[in-house]
């Protein structure tokens, strides 16, 4: 007041009033809480991308996989005091963020984290930095995570805003049991989702040719070109935590025909405009030329082409992928389940009936995740195709279609299963014309198509053979009750049956269950409705079952014979020793039998499968059958 000489008595209580009100602001500003900056620790050779397995991919941004725990640090305005401040997370993901749609995700901050869920709890505290463990949900959406941080204490409320630098990238995570494209197989998991080189084998089943493709998943601008084309879909955001819709929108955004995608297919021969399919050696300059021309498709692709930019595209977002080459390989165009040559009265071909056509090779992928959607025992491998042959729910893709189904001949399972089915175990079967313009057989070859399914080794540059994968040995009885079981499907269905059904075959288990520690006793019923004796022969096959449907290997084999008289139901004890599968049991131990048969008198097949958990004090027994 001294120095303000030219103020009042009046003007003095003003200037006592600014001073009081500037001390309790000070006061104020002391106790409220704001971050002052986030960092995600998202260095490449940092904590969280070594521990995600994401070390690889070019540049410093923080890219996580779902289901496991991750760091980061916040600088505060002052100490954070959990008995009076609050904090939480907020991640947005998409063009219209919803929680009910999980692409906006509230993450609280909770004193113990708790697994499958989103959490976030402070494990070191220094003045006014404090470091987060973050958890995530293993069925998060995948995508790219605008990051904002609320705090509030009693005073008032702040939150950072969106820095583009600190968005996180959310990927599938094999190494997360709890992911349904978990693969527990370390030397898989770094041959199939690390490994950014591989084989491409091509030419025919006698002189099968190799050569090197450059995935380069991990190559700069690859991840955000993947993200880019997965944009490109009408994949609605919300959808992009399911590995099996993830895939089946890819593989149809991999080709052009209808949706503008990654690459044009040629092959014509000429290759004006374009670059010749043969001059590709890698996926890094097709994906990198498509999103930086906007989403104009690449020219040009043919099936390793194709092959190539999906295993690259799968591999980048943490889905397991191999890329497979069926030499003499089918192309079923009526969903008949066999591949048809027509000839007219004279023996000459019927050029416009002759669309099914046997391709030297052919070049798609399999994919490795649980199917959640289907029954127990079909998740493993699911191969899919991104080459445009036949549209599938009115787009060009295929998959993904279970290997165990195209190899037990169940192809009334999604997704597309016929058409793999028939493009390495259809029959082809030569037709002529009748003076009455019907058809009737004249030839039949069981081993035209299918031969010498290949992929890279694990771990090494060789070729290995996974033929029998997508079918039992050639001309096994098994492989033909698998043809005449998928034949029931297609749309000549009458096309092996010579006689209706009259055995019926059923597994029931006894009183409780089997328990754990104990053999797994079961009964097999095989009922003869007709008057006339049948004969019968079974094949059994056990195989222990990860909780996610997965097989994880089979535990026995078995051959049955079974004479019946007529009208007779026949029951017949079928034991498992523990000995057999104690050493390959999973976290949550599960088998399943399948049987596959044949009436012989009538050609009639037989086909059943039933799982079951073992029985635990805690764990109560659970019975699915799926007639086949």
């Amino acid at each position: 007041l001294k120095e303000n000489k030219q103020v009042s008595w009046n003007g003095g209580r003003v200037c006592l009033d600014y001073l009081a009100i500037k001390s309790k602001s000070d006061s104020l500003s002391e106790l409220l809480l704001s971050v002052c900056s986030v960092d995600l620790l998202s260095n490449k050779t940092g904590q969280n991308r070594l521990e995600h397995h994401t070390d690889l991919y070019h540049g410093n941004e923080l890219i996580i996989r779902r289901g496991q725990t991750f760091l980061m640090e916040l600088d505060l305005s002052r100490p954070f005091n959990s008995k009076i401040d609050k904090l939480h997370l907020d991640l947005r993901t998409g063009p219209r963020p919803a929680v009910s749609k999980n692409t906006h995700v509230l993450i609280p901050l909770v004193e113990e984290l708790q697994d499958e869920r989103w959490e976030a709890k402070i494990v070191e505290q220094n003045s006014n930095r404090i470091k987060l463990s973050v958890n995530s949900d293993p069925k998060a959406v995948i995508g790219r995570y605008k990051l904002t941080v609320t705090v509030s204490c009693p005073n008032g409320k702040a939150a950072t805003t969106h820095d583009p630098s600190k968005d996180i990238i959310m990927l599938f995570n094999p190494w997360c049991e709890d992911d349904t494209v978990y693969m527990d197989d370390e030397e898989e998991r770094k041959e199939y989702v690390l490994n950014d080189t591989g084989r491409l084998y091509y030419g025919t089943e006698k002189q099968i040719g190799a050569r090197t493709w450059n995935y380069g998943q991990f190559h700069e601008g690859i991840l955000d070109a993947c993200l880019y084309v997965l944009d490109k879909t009408e994949m609605l955001p919300s959808a992009r935590g399911d590995s099996v819709n993830v895939v089946r929108v890819l593989s149809a955004m991999i080709n052009s025909p209808d949706d503008s995608g990654v690459l044009a297919g040629n092959w014509s021969g000429n290759y004006a405009g374009g670059v010749s399919p043969t001059a590709w050696s890698g996926s890094v300059d097709i994906l990198k030329k498509y999103s930086q021309e906007g989403g104009m498709p690449v020219k040009y692709g043919q099936c390793w082409v194709f092959s190539g930019v999906t295993t690259t595209v799968l591999r980048c977002l943490g889905i397991p992928c191999r890329s497979v080459t069926n030499f003499q390989s089918a192309h079923d165009t009526d969903v008949s389940l066999t591949t048809d040559v027509y000839f007219d009265e004279n023996m000459e071909p019927i050029n416009h009936l002759n669309t099914d056509s046997v391709w030297n090779f052919h070049v798609w992928n399999d994919c490795w995740m649980a199917r959640p959607d289907l029954p127990p025992g079909i998740g493993g491998w699911q191969a899919v195709d991104s080459t445009p042959q036949e549209t599938s729910h009115g787009r060009f893709r295929c998959g993904p279609a279970s290997l165990t189904a195209i190899r037990t001949g169940q192809v009334y399972l999604k997704y597309d299963t016929p058409f793999v089915f028939a493009e390495v175990n259809s029959d082809k079967i030569y037709w002529q014309k009748n003076r009455d313009g019907t058809f009737r057989q004249i030839h039949i070859e069981k081993k035209a198509v299918g031969h010498y399914i290949s992929t890279k080794a694990v771990g090494s540059d060789e070729r290995t053979d996974i033929t029998h994968l997508y079918k039992h040995a050639e001309g096994s009885e098994e492989e033909r009750i698998a043809v005449e079981t998928a034949s029931r499907y297609g749309s000549k269905p009458d096309m092996y049956s010579t006689s209706k059904v009259d055995v019926t075959v059923e597994v029931n288990l006894e009183g409780e269950g089997p328990r754990m520690g104990a053999d797994a006793q079961l009964t097999i019923v095989v009922t003869n409705l007709s008057s006339q004796p049948r004969s019968a022969t079974l094949h059994s096959q056990v195989a222990v079952m990860y909780y996610t449907g997965v097989l994880k290997g089979t535990v026995k084999k078995e051959k049955l014979s079974v004479e019946l008289m007529p009208n007779e139901v026949k029951t017949m004890e079928w034991v498992l020793p523990y000995q057999c599968y104690q050493d390959q049991l999973v976290d949550q131990a599960a088998l399943m039998l399948t049987l596959s048969g044949r009436v012989t008198e009538t050609q009639q097949v037989l086909a059943t499968q039933t799982s079951f958990r073992l029985r635990t004090p805690d764990l109560k027994i659970e019975v699915r059958a799926y007639p086949g």
